[in-house]
């Protein structure tokens, strides 16, 4: 816990004070006993007191137990004790006593523990006096209730030294586990974004070499030419199956794609697809585009594409690429059999990842996406994405 960070100042000093006082008041008695026919046994008791103390103090620093403490208080307080009654000078003893019992002992203990060294001292003063006055109650009395009073704030202090210690370390917990919350979220969202990749990259193109091996299976042994060019395009479409798997696994794509890139990939796509006539237009002056837009902008046109020829069964898809100003803006338009713009966006293409997945793409460009389409006449897709890098 955070308890040693917060303790404050006086914590050590009380302790510390606590150390000289009884070191004073040995050193005091051993003076008052040195004329005493018992000088050298007061004074090895004393040594002995002192030992004693300083061992509970060395075992403390290693978290002594409830009953450790009790057992070196008892016993400091029967060599205390002892030299009190050798020699009247070692009563004053008693005050470190005092601090000690409250510290270490439940007040409903301590405090009877108190008030029985009190009777001690005070008997102990009138035998060594031959008498009794005011100052033989007062004296003890004072300092033993100086001495709870100390003690009392002590424990309040140090009550509330564990709870802000429990505190910090409760906000450290909190702290913790919403970072890992955060990097859990952060996982969970780059797998969305890899699955989307995938799904808009290898998925797509290896969709359309298998439906030009198909193509080249069943054209007729005779067109050598047409079987060559269906061959060559699968080629072309499983190296830019490499590429992009490359790409997705290094990350190392370039910040800006070139004024004529991004229509060089859209031309790849339109020329790995089979079946309907695709046509590519581009509107606009050309610029060079931030790497996540005209990847965006390419897989939108993969998806529109695969969409037309796999469900729409359309003759003829229009793919257009419009450079605006602050923004560039692809179109993909077929005629074949639309669909419910209503419907989940995802069960297009059966994969739950198709539209739906396009559409998150675009939103987290900060871009718009649109879906036109009636059944029987045909789709057009939309979309405009901001032309800044929001990484620049």
């Amino acid at each position: 816990m955070a308890t040693g960070l917060l303790r404050p100042v006086a914590f050590d000093l009380l302790r510390r004070s606590e150390h000289v006082l009884l070191v004073v008041l040995l050193a005091l008695g051993v003076g008052g006993a040195w004329s005493s026919p018992l000088r050298w046994v007061l004074i090895g008791g004393a040594a002995a007191v002192g030992g004693w103390y300083g061992w509970g103090i060395v075992v403390a620093r290693k978290r002594r137990t409830r009953a450790t403490a009790v057992l070196w208080l008892a016993i400091l307080t029967v060599g205390c004790a002892g030299l009190a009654v050798g020699s009247a000078g070692f009563v004053w003893l008693a005050f470190p006593l005092f601090l000690l019992y409250t510290q270490l002992l439940p007040l409903r203990i301590a405090v009877p523990s108190v008030v029985l060294v009190v009777i001690g001292v005070i008997v102990r003063t009138v035998i060594g006096r031959g008498g009794w006055d005011t100052s033989v109650v007062v004296g003890p009395v004072i300092g033993a209730t100086v001495a709870v009073v100390i003690s009392v704030v002590y424990r309040d202090l140090a009550e509330q030294t564990r709870q802000r210690a429990r505190l910090i370390d409760q906000l450290t917990s909190t702290r913790d586990e919403l970072a890992a919350s955060e990097r859990q979220a952060g996982m969970l969202a780059e797998r969305e974004r890899l699955a989307r990749e995938l799904h808009d990259t290898v998925t797509q193109e290896l969709t359309g070499i298998i439906l030009l091996l198909r193509t080249a299976r069943d054209t007729k042994t005779g067109s050598s030419t047409a079987l060559h060019d269906q061959l060559d395009i699968a080629i072309d479409s499983a190296g830019s199956v490499l590429t992009e798997t490359r790409r997705m696994v290094q990350a190392l794509t370039p910040t800006q794609w070139s004024e004529s890139s991004l229509p060089e990939a859209l031309n790849r796509v339109l020329a790995a697809s089979t079946g309907p006539d695709t046509r590519l237009h581009l509107d606009g002056e050309q610029r060079s585009v931030p790497t996540p837009v005209a990847v965006a902008l390419l897989r939108a046109a993969q998806e529109g594409v695969a969409n037309a020829v796999r469900h729409a069964r359309a003759d003829r898809i229009d793919v257009t690429l419009t450079f605006l100003p602050d923004a560039v803006s692809l179109d993909v338009v077929d005629d074949g059999i639309g669909f419910d713009p209503e419907q989940p966006y995802g069960s297009t293409t059966g994969t739950g990842l198709g539209l739906s997945g396009l559409r998150t793409r675009i939103a987290e460009l900060d871009g718009t996406m649109e879906i036109e389409s009636v059944p029987g006449q045909g789709t057009a897709l939309n979309l405009t994405v901001p032309r800044k890098d929001r990484d620049g």
